[in-house]
């Protein structure tokens, strides 16, 4: 591969252009709110942010602009920045947008970039949506813990998105160079997963090291052509109708995402197609399925889709540059203080996250209603999404996320106690349509937060490096809803009390068992001729510790700190303002 390029200039700070995220608060549009609900998946961990055009100052004066312009600038989204930029006025802008529509070209632009981002949508539907639920019936909460940490790499893709956006093949193309491989080995491994589908699934706790691989894997590669679309998404469209970038990465993601949970699921029930009367459709057809689309669309992009010379001659960094400026955004003392509380403020939400819905299922709860019950959450929280934007605007975008911790915190609560009195099946409509209502007032908590934190993120990042600043702090984001995950799975086994009592004409035998859960749990169990009985079960209490460390550390560290931080002027966030 070619060496990293760098273009000369004046000065100019390296930013990490194709990861930039910049959703101005007073004029985030619907479309970018996420699902989130109190039936979820480990994607609710995940906040994917929509993307937007960063912004470069071609000069260091722009740190010395007065407070009140930086403030005003950093409000404005991306076009907005942009028209600032270029000296354009809202009335020029009004003259441009009625003498251009939007070209043919552009609209050919759109649809590839949906695609591609609905391809990078159907692993993370499979790794962090339908196949927990398909372990479910087979792991432990332990093994399913492990099989958490396939979350990862979508976490942690700023650790190598330098790599992805300074090094590739000049023949092929800057984005091209990672898309097609990426793609490839993305419709190879499903290809792979379907061949085996009956080896892996069939005893999967012998197996949950090699799953837990291959989907980390899938993701990790995922992560990787994410990075390079969203690079593309930048010089693929427009100057006029790059804003849509967000709205395509939002169409396509979800789409590819939902397919592979709620509709899989759907679809996968015997119950369901039963019911309706359809075939039903098993993961090995749905995998061929999808890598004949990914093989397709590769072909596609290979032969008929050319990347413009311009993707080549915008390559203003280094991969060493970009990991200094990380480095350098790190040392500022004020955003070491947001890391932190982005490290552990979800934590009083993750026993619900991980656990309840599984917990569900494993009390009666069937994949079908669960997969009805998303769906029906879903056109909620974009209008929820549209809601919590118009109450994030203005200088104070953190005060509607501080508000939503005690009603997340409260559902995570009344989750446990549906979980504890859940009703014997069949499930009555008055309890779906009570789940939900509580699905959705869940989410649209959620949704108010990731809104806020959004604004608050726009607002304080260096316009001079924006893409690095908006991908660092997005990055602590995710990972503080993904680490906890695999402990508090762990601790739903540690905390449990299983026994296995066997019963004869005379006596009772009652060994200790490690769990009642898996079938392996009760094979055990049922070979010595027993039964498998849960007396203590561990969702519980990890529950009340997530719970009771989120309100702690929500008085104790989340609300003061948010509270300094949002008074700070703008230019305490600014690279060698310390």
């Amino acid at each position: 591969m070619s060496s990293p390029r760098k273009k000369t200039t004046a000065k100019r700070t390296p930013q990490l252009r194709h990861r930039t995220a910049n959703v101005a608060a007073d004029v985030m549009e619907p479309h970018i709110s996420r699902h989130k609900s109190a039936v979820t998946s480990s994607l609710d961990s995940i906040i994917i942010y929509p993307r937007v055009p960063s912004t470069v100052r071609p000069a260091r004066e722009a740190l010395d602009m007065v407070e009140g312009d930086e403030v005003e600038l950093t409000l404005l989204d991306g076009d907005e920045r942009l028209r600032a930029e270029e000296g354009l006025d809202d009335d020029d802008e009004v003259l441009t947008m009625k003498s251009k529509a939007i070209s043919a070209r552009d609209k050919r632009a759109m649809t590839l970039l949906i695609i591609l981002y609905l391809i990078q949508g159907v692993p993370l539907g499979l790794a962090l949506g339908s196949i927990p639920f398909i372990l479910r019936d087979h792991l432990s909460y332990s093994q399913l813990g492990v099989f958490a940490l396939s979350s990862y790499p979508y976490s942690l893709k700023l650790l190598w998105s330098p790599l992805v956006d300074s090094t590739f093949f000049s023949s092929i193309g800057r984005r091209k160079s990672w898309i097609i491989p990426m793609q490839l080995i993305i419709g190879s491994m499903m290809l792979y997963i379907a061949a085996n589908v009956n080896r892996l699934f069939e005893h999967p706790a012998d197996n949950v090291h090699e799953l837990t691989f291959v989907f980390t894997s899938l993701v990790f590669f995922s992560a990787t052509q994410d990075i390079a679309v969203d690079g593309w998404a930048l010089t693929l469209l427009s100057k006029e109708n790059l804003s849509f970038a967000s709205t395509c990465q939002t169409i396509g993601l979800n789409t590819g995402f939902f397919a592979s949970f709620t509709v899989f699921l759907a679809l996968n029930s015997e119950t369901f197609c039963q019911k309706w009367g359809i075939p039903r459709l098993t993961l090995s057809g749905y995998l061929q399925s999808c890598s004949v689309l990914c093989f397709v669309v590769t072909i596609w992009l290979i032969f008929f889709e050319k990347e413009g010379r311009e993707s080549l001659d915008q390559s203003e960094m280094t991969v060493t540059s970009v990991y200094k400026t990380i480095w350098d955004i790190c040392k500022l003392k004020h955003v070491r203080s947001l890391i932190i509380m982005h490290c552990f403020a979800k934590v009083g939400f993750q026993a619900n996250e991980a656990v309840t819905s599984l917990k569900m299922i494993e009390k009666g709860l069937g994949r079908e209603d669960l997969a009805i019950v998303v769906l029906i959450d879903f056109p909620f929280q974009i209008i929820g999404g549209w809601l919590a934007a118009k109450w994030s605007s203005g200088n104070q975008p953190l005060r509607p996320w501080i508000w939503a911790f005690w009603p997340r915190l409260a559902f995570a609560l009344l989750s446990t106690l549906i979980v504890y009195w859940f009703p014997t099946p069949p499930l009555s409509y008055s309890f779906l349509v009570f789940l939900v209502v509580h699905t959705v007032l869940q989410g649209l908590a959620s949704t108010i937060q990731f809104v806020g934190i959004s604004a608050f993120h726009t607002r304080i990042s260096d316009p001079l490096i924006g893409g690095t600043y908006m991908t660092l702090l997005n990055t602590f984001t995710n990972l503080g809803g993904t680490w906890p995950k695999y402990f508090v799975l762990k601790g739903v086994d540690f905390f449990s009390v299983a026994y296995c009592t066997v019963k004869d004409a005379d006596t009772e035998l009652v060994v200790r068992a490690a769990e009642c859960v898996s079938e392996l749990g009760k094979e055990q169990c049922s070979n010595i001729g027993g039964e498998c009985v849960t007396e203590q079960d561990g969702y519980y209490y990890v529950s009340a510790i997530c719970v009771a460390f989120g309100v702690f550390f929500l008085v104790g560290y989340v609300i003061p700190t948010a509270r300094r931080l949002q008074a700070l002027p703008i230019r305490r966030w600014r690279v060698g303002s310390e």
